[in-house]
């Protein structure tokens, strides 16, 4: 696909082409230019709790495929691997489990819960052998208090992704949240995966879109602000009064009543804090015009997850599901090719095009 600009003043600027949202060609582009070579959320360290843990896992199931493994050595060290044996490509673990040494069922090659080769029978003959490739492939592992990231090469450092937001909310005890797979939910969207991030990064459709929403906070104090280079924190405060958080004097927000903090990391991930609790959406594309989008909840105070901003996620995930899908289905109008931003409202998703532009036209 050919490069595409954006230009860096919002009150000049146009939207990204329609054509991004219904080209084969960009979607396998992003494929290794984006998403290849950004960090992406894996779980916690509550998948690998004792020594002796495997937690095999795939990234990006539907797009980037790649087969993973989360371990635990007898150090206490949290390792991720790749899960294909070095001898004939085999996936080597197909269930989380706790073992000493990871052993391939195909012809045996055993491998130290570091990845390091250990054995491999019928190979004394063998020469040169073993050398660094017959080690399990290392990924890097970024860990934020108990939340688990990785990248597929070593591009750009976690830091430029998430300082941001872990300095806003370091007054939250992340260690206290824990995963509720019961409140966690999974949404399938007819609709490209740019299309629901861009929708994201803009309150501007809230008193159109979330009536709900818009009589929980306060939508003429709902700002942006933009973390470069790759995130970004839009904030809602309580229009009730009621279910904000206890900011320390410290937080920039400080003297406010914060009803949810909606952080967005490039390219792909939202981290949306509310005083329950925090829910992690993943967005994760299957197709040009098929996105699954994973809400995973996070509780810390049970009794407030009713109430405020975050009292009903669901409600709110069918309102975006619904004007997305319509959204996808208007871009693939003659008559329609771009648009302009809101230079008040549509920070976030200028923000957003611009790091598309800037990847895809990567060599």
């Amino acid at each position: 696909m050919s490069k595409f600009s954006v230009r860096k003043n919002i009150a000049k600027a146009k939207t990204i082409s329609t054509d991004i949202y219904r080209s084969a060609e960009a979607y396998e582009q992003f494929k290794e230019k984006i998403f290849a070579s950004s960090w992406q959320f894996i779980g916690d360290t509550d998948l690998v709790k004792e020594k002796g843990s495997c937690q095999p896992f795939t990234l990006l199931s539907g797009y980037l495929n790649e087969p993973l493994l989360l371990t635990k050595d007898e150090q206490g060290k949290i390792h991720c691997l790749s899960n294909v044996c070095t001898h004939r490509g085999n996936l080597l673990i197909s269930e989380p489990c706790k073992t000493a040494n990871l052993r391939c069922k195909y012809h045996g090659r055993i491998f130290h819960l570091d990845g390091k080769f250990k054995s491999m029978p019928e190979f004394k003959e063998v020469e040169n052998f073993p050398t660094e490739d017959d080690n399990l492939h290392e990924l890097p592992l970024f860990q934020w208090d108990k939340l688990l990231f990785t990248s597929l090469n070593k591009e750009y450092k976690p830091e430029v992704f998430f300082k941001d937001m872990m300095k806003r909310v370091s007054f939250l005890p992340l260690d206290e949240f824990n995963f509720r797979p019961d409140l966690s939910k999974e949404y399938f969207i007819s609709a490209n995966w740019a299309l629901y991030c861009e929708n994201y990064l803009e309150g501007f459709h809230i008193p159109f879109v979330h009536s709900g929403l818009n009589a929980a906070i306060d939508f003429s104090d709902y700002t942006t602000e933009l973390f470069f280079p790759f995130s970004s924190v839009q904030i809602g405060i309580s229009k009730t009064g009621e279910s904000y958080f206890d900011l320390p004097s410290s937080s920039p927000e400080y003297g406010k009543k914060v009803a949810a903090y909606y952080f967005w990391v490039f390219p792909n991930m939202m981290f949306n804090f509310y005083p329950w609790g925090l829910s992690v959406n993943l967005v994760q594309p299957l197709a040009v015009n098929k996105t699954k989008v994973s809400f995973l909840t996070y509780i810390w105070k049970e009794e407030l997850r009713a109430a405020g901003a975050g009292g009903d996620l669901d409600k709110v995930e069918r309102e975006d599901e619904e004007i997305v899908q319509q959204v996808q289905k208007g871009i693939h109008s003659r008559f329609y090719k771009q648009g302009r931003y809101s230079v008040t409202r549509e920070k976030g998703t200028h923000h957003f095009h611009q790091l598309l532009a800037q990847f895809i036209g990567k060599k």
